[in-house]
């Protein structure tokens, strides 16, 4: 016979590395045995300094709160979606009584609602207050798509992150949701967009200093466009940019357009190199060697090839086509010097 372990009667000092050895997911469920618990956890765990919390709705049938590199540690989910079969167990969370259940494999605890986005917003204020952490990351789609102003007018720190998801029943965002994710929505670091644009759909505003834009269906993007935007890393796949846009662009970058820049992946599909290095060629050196290239927010490719073009103050970028029909411009410092193998833009035949 095993007797219980009295957890809460322990000394504060070695009760609060107890409480920090333990996992979110785990001190969540915890948090609701008792205010007891609950105050414990509150006012004793120590947040690491690399924890980032998102809230995911994209799904609209169940939504998650989750640690970066941690996983989910609480959910919502539709009331339909819990067996009859299963004991029923209640938590209290946004002054109601919740049915929960506790993941079969993953062991979190999933709360049920008749309405998924107030469950969403129950368990995101419920989490943020028991961490004393801010939301970092939202992901949404259409039906969740308030939470972007829901989660900033809860918190001085502005969202790092922003994900759009398309779904299966709404794979196009609107006019007004294209506008207000690239220009009016606080957001200081990431926007991910994973959904068609209206098909006449055109962004007039010049592009607010963004770290990082990764766009799935870029056919909306123009070259007056590209020219305005200030990006750390830029990812528009599907455009309809041509290799004379591209051409403009490097020219706009040499002359002290987007500053930041280390990283542009375009897909356009039909490439002109030439065209692409019109008027630069004096400026360009061709570089034959394999490298790969890692960005700050994650992004990976390898470039096989390429030109190097080289700016007044420098900087050095690597031009690359690749046969998957993407255009990269990648910062030139991150190349393997013991691997460089350049040669004389005369043997402009190798270009193609």
């Amino acid at each position: 016979m095993t007797s219980h372990f009295p957890l809460l009667h322990v000394p504060n000092l070695p009760l609060a590395r107890i409480v920090d050895f333990m996992e979110p997911d785990a001190l969540v469920s915890m948090s609701f045995c008792s205010q007891k618990s609950h105050s414990v956890i509150k006012t004793l765990r120590k947040a690491s300094c690399d924890e980032r919390l998102e809230v995911g709705g994209s799904n609209i049938s169940a939504s998650s709160i989750s640690f970066t590199n941690i996983g989910c540690v609480l959910s919502a989910s539709n009331i339909a979606y819990i067996s009859s079969s299963k004991k029923e167990e209640y938590v209290k969370l946004g002054g109601q009584q919740v049915r929960v259940n506790m993941h079969r494999l993953r062991k979190y605890l999933i709360t049920y609602w008749e309405d998924i986005l107030n469950g969403l917003e129950a368990i995101t204020d419920y989490v943020i207050d028991l961490f004393n952490i801010d939301v970092s990351e939202v992901c949404i789609s259409k039906y969740s798509f308030k939470m972007i102003e829901w989660v900033n007018s809860r918190q001085t720190t502005p969202l790092k992150k922003i994900v759009y998801m398309a779904t299966a029943w709404s794979p196009c965002s609107s006019e007004d949701e294209m506008n207000y994710i690239l220009r009016d929505c606080r957001c200081s670091s990431e926007i991910i967009i994973y959904s068609e644009a209206p098909p006449n759909f055109r962004f007039l505003n010049n592009f607010r200093r963004i770290d990082c834009l990764d766009n799935s269906n870029s056919k909306w993007v123009t070259i007056d466009n590209l020219l305005s935007m200030d990006g750390i890393d830029i990812i528009l796949g599907s455009t309809t940019l041509t290799s004379t846009d591209l051409n403009v662009f490097l020219k706009h970058w040499l002359s002290g357009g987007c500053p930041r820049l280390k990283f542009f992946l375009a897909r356009i599909g039909s490439v002109n190199m030439f065209q692409v290095l019109a008027g630069l060629v004096h400026n360009a050196v061709l570089v034959v060697d394999r490298r790969d290239y890692t960005s700050p927010f994650g992004y990976s490719r390898t470039l096989t090839s390429g030109v190097d073009i080289r700016r007044a103050d420098g900087v050095t970028a690597t031009v690359c086509y690749q046969q998957t029909g993407e255009l990269i411009i990648a910062d030139g410092k991150a190349r393997d010097a013991t691997v460089r193998n350049r040669q004389n833009m005369s043997d402009m035949g190798k270009l193609q």
